[in-house]
């Protein structure tokens, strides 16, 4: 007699396991609608389902998302991994052509979306079909067809990709398999004490690598998390009222949310007597900006969490236990546990304590590389240099880091925020966090033009441009001053939160 032994090999094998647990408790809130476990589960077969029957010979495929950050796209990734094919979530706001890039590569079978977003997808110059999440809920759930796809699905299989910007201007989609996401989603869980009684106040958007922290973490053990509306981040007091009306507790922002909260003083307007953990990746954290924070919550866990798309979301983390001066640097910490780092010297060797190098990471979150292109993947994804005696693939990063006194990374710059200039090599990041600490500097941001061969520094702020460069002065030494200093009444930043760079660059052309 054949035995089946129920292996969970996906996130929605975790999902169903939850739901027996918590049927009838809330997983997932928006501004007008909340789902309990059971009611995310039906829906998610319903569309996994409807998928499997109108379209028989379809696995292991691509699909792409065309619905705004909300449950109904949450339902809907589920809904794919349960027709046993991946998905790509895309932005809705972006233009369409990086759209329509994204989708050149993917080459998905199917797009799904919903009423709202149909006529914007009728736009879009392509050629799949195209399904509503609104009729997919309305298929019957097929739990014998569902288990036979299921019994087909390995851990290694993508999950999904995930498009990010590319040096040639394409976006290059990194793969990202079931098995990377629910070792990670594990580690998260355990590290953080995600249980239960964690409620998430989501920031990032779900086509960002953030955001796969703290949606999964939250299925695997049973959280809440609420799905924070994009405006309330423009209204500081607002979102804080927000988050107290939904009990939220834990938060995994980029710093950039982070420092306009502090910024704005709404820490002094509002109390937040629920929430105790803080949580943040994606870009650098001014330490000015996370002292206002510990000031408020000295009793709440500060985790600084670090790591490229490529290693799921997070290779190391820092929980911060001691107290950092303005000037210094917040430490990325050590290597998440399952996931390994090495930093490797130009030379190929590894570096020693206090020697610089690149960041290099192995193990079970890697993506297993970038979607038809064989080429970029063999440039990042390598054999490990200091390994000769069997295959282990290393990815590298590209980000210049060092050991501490302390044994803790220590982020210093990617390599390609590294410049030579007059003769001498610079990190950007460096010139950053020196004058982000000048009282009357809300928030900076520095670029390299490089045809004109000038650090350029944009900051927002009460300082005038003048006094700024008169402190600068003493902070940095003669190679490293800005050659160009313009002030904005308002940093930009990109739809993930950062800081947008590319639109600084555009500025300064415009300021030539």
């Amino acid at each position: 007699m054949k035995l089946e032994v129920n292996m969970k090999k996906t996130i929605v094998d975790y999902l169903e396991e939850t739901t027996l647990k918590y049927s009838d408790k809330i997983a997932f809130v928006e501004e007008k609608r909340s789902v309990t476990y059971k009611e995310l589960q039906d829906n998610s077969k319903k569309i996994g389902t409807g998928i499997i029957e109108n379209n028989k010979e379809l696995r292991n495929k691509p699909i792409a998302i065309y619905i705004d950050k909300s449950i109904a796209c949450i339902e809907s990734m589920l809904g794919i991994i349960y027709s046993g094919n991946f998905y790509t979530v895309l932005d809705t706001k972006s233009p369409n052509e990086r759209i329509e890039l994204i989708l050149n590569t993917l080459e998905p079978e199917i797009i799904i979306t919903n009423r709202k977003n149909e006529s914007k997808v009728q736009k879009l110059n392509i050629s799949c079909k195209i399904i509503f999440y609104e009729d997919m809920i309305e298929s019957n759930i097929n739990e014998e067809l569902l288990k036979i796809v299921k019994r087909e699905i390995i851990d290694t299989n993508p999950m999904y990709i995930l498009f990010t910007s590319g040096s040639t201007g394409v976006p290059k989609g990194t793969v990202v398999s079931h098995k990377a996401v629910t070792t990670y989603s594990t580690w998260v869980k355990e590290t953080f004490d995600i249980n239960e009684n964690t409620v998430f106040g989501s920031q990032t958007p779900f086509y960002f690598s953030m955001s796969i922290s703290d949606v999964f973490s939250t299925i695997l053990s049973g959280a809440t998390l609420c799905i924070i509306p994009k405006m309330y981040f423009s209204f500081p007091v607002k979102l804080l009222e927000y988050m107290n009306e939904n009990k939220i507790n834990t938060i995994y922002w980029v710093p950039s949310a982070l420092c306009i909260v502090a910024n704005f003083g709404a820490l002094d307007i509002v109390e937040l007597p629920y929430l105790n953990k803080i949580l943040f990746a994606g870009e650098v954290m001014p330490i000015k900006q996370l002292n206002m924070w510990i000031n408020k919550f000295p009793n709440a866990m500060f985790a600084n969490l670090y790591g490229p798309t490529e290693t799921t979301d997070i290779c190391t983390y820092y929980v911060v236990n001691r107290k950092f001066e303005n000037t210094e640097t917040l430490p990325i910490g050590k290597h998440c546990d399952n996931c390994d780092v090495v930093i490797i010297k130009e030379d190929g060797t590894e570096a020693k304590k206090g020697e610089e190098g690149e960041l290099c990471v192995r193990g079970s979150f890697l993506a297993s590389g970038y979607y038809k292109n064989p080429e970029k993947t063999s440039s990042a994804f390598v054999q490990n240099p200091l390994n000769p005696y069997f295959p282990e693939i290393i990815y590298k990063t590209g980000d210049i880091v060092k050991y501490n006194e302390y044994d803790e990374i220590i982020y210093i710059s990617r390599k390609d925020f590294q410049i030579k200039h007059m003769g001498y090599r610079i990190e950007l990041g460096e010139i950053e966090n020196r004058i982000n600490n000048i009282d009357g500097v809300t928030t900076c941001a520095s670029i390299y033009d490089l045809a004109q061969k000038k650090i350029v520094l944009f900051y927002q702020g009460s300082i005038e441009k003048k006094d700024l460069i008169n402190m600068a002065k003493d902070k940095l030494t003669n190679y490293m001053m800005p050659n160009k200093v313009i002030k904005i009444e308002k940093m930009p930043y990109n739809a993930n939160g950062k800081i947008d760079r590319n639109l600084l660059k555009k500025m300064n052309e415009e300021e030539m």
